[in-house]
């Protein structure tokens, strides 16, 4: 029989990549966990890990063992919690990763009340705006900004994402308002990460529109600066830029498409049959939070954001004619 402890190095380890930095985590020296978890493969006859001097590895048996390894350990955890009625009140670390700008505009500002009401959770909250493995990283959740792909983790919609065409009123005057979707061709299209392909709905159906512009970043917020100097046209979120729709600073331009409405904010959690309670608070608090309506979109009435169209020959000429050549990507 396998020993929990043995399981717990097992994962650190696999979690770390690194012997020593599991040691260092649990309080054991490398030597003692390399012994341990050579002792571990000895009894289930087969290697978990591949070994170089600089890299370790988990081997294709290693990978599926440490899967199945995640679930025991968190049903212990639910096992404990159930014992010593920790469910019943949420306590514990937390860990969360979240997208930066996101967590920036509508998370950090509300952490203070979420600490007061849970003040037995301490959180551990990373940013980052790429798709981190929550199961190898150790993340108790995630929340996650678009169209999520078949997964065996699960996923709750916490907030819609819409998203709008937009640019500064200075780049429309000297460009020119897009008036189609076709006109679109006609102009400078910013995107940020994989964006190349817009995914547009509006009340003749979906299209794909190819957006070709000079500007590409892995940055949201690196586009919306660009936006505001008048640099294009960008498809953004808006939770992002709805302040500054409101105030002017930026236009709306087509205002009857959006974004695919398959797009959303989500809260995704490891597959497990029982949720812990610092997991199911910090989830229903977001929730709560941005309601069936979120408060970045009340009151924002989108056609009346909209410029003022002008001559639609004068407008696609000039924007052909300024348009840099779009980068290579």
């Amino acid at each position: 029989m396998t020993a929990i402890s043995d399981l717990e190095i097992f994962a650190r380890v696999a979690r770390t990549g690194n012997m020593s930095a599991a040691g260092r985590e649990m309080g054991l020296s490398p030597a003692v966990v390399s012994k341990r978890i050579s002792q571990l493969e000895d009894r289930l006859g087969a290697r978990l890990f591949q070994r170089t001097t600089r890299h370790l590895t988990l081997t294709e048996t290693g990978a599926g063992y440490f899967k199945r390894v995640v679930d025991i350990l968190s049903l212990c955890e639910e096992a404990e919690d159930f014992v010593s009625r920790r469910n019943t009140k949420p306590r514990g670390l937390l860990k969360v990763t979240m997208p930066t700008t996101f967590s920036r505009l509508h998370v950090a500002p509300h952490l203070g009340k979420f600490i007061d009401r849970y003040p037995g959770i301490d959180l551990d909250v990373h940013l980052t705006d790429n798709f981190v493995d929550i199961i190898r990283d150790g993340f108790d959740l995630a929340i996650r900004i678009g169209e999520l792909e078949d997964s065996t983790l699960v996923a709750r919609k916490i907030a819609a994402d819409s998203r709008v065409i937009c640019a500064a009123p200075a780049y429309l005057e000297k460009n020119g308002v897009p008036e189609t979707l076709a006109d679109l061709d006609m102009h400078n299209c910013l995107t940020a990460g994989a964006q190349d392909v817009w995914r547009i709905e509006g009340p003749d159906g979906q299209h794909q529109v190819r957006a070709n512009g000079n500007l590409h970043s892995n940055s949201g917020e690196l586009i919306c600066v660009a936006l505001h100097q008048g640099l294009g046209l960008g498809l953004r979120s808006i939770w992002e830029i709805g302040e500054d729709v409101r105030s002017g600073a930026l236009k709306v331009v087509l205002p009857e498409y959006r974004g695919s409405s398959n797009v959303a904010i989500f809260a995704v959690y490891p597959c497990r049959e029982f949720m812990p309670a610092k997991v199911n608070v910090f989830i229903e608090f977001l929730a709560e939070l941005y309601g069936n309506e979120p408060y970045w979109e009340k009151d924002l009435d989108l056609a009346e954001a909209a410029p003022k169209r002008a001559s639609r020959t004068g407008g696609r000429a000039a924007a052909k004619a300024t348009r840099p050549i779009a980068a290579a990507r």
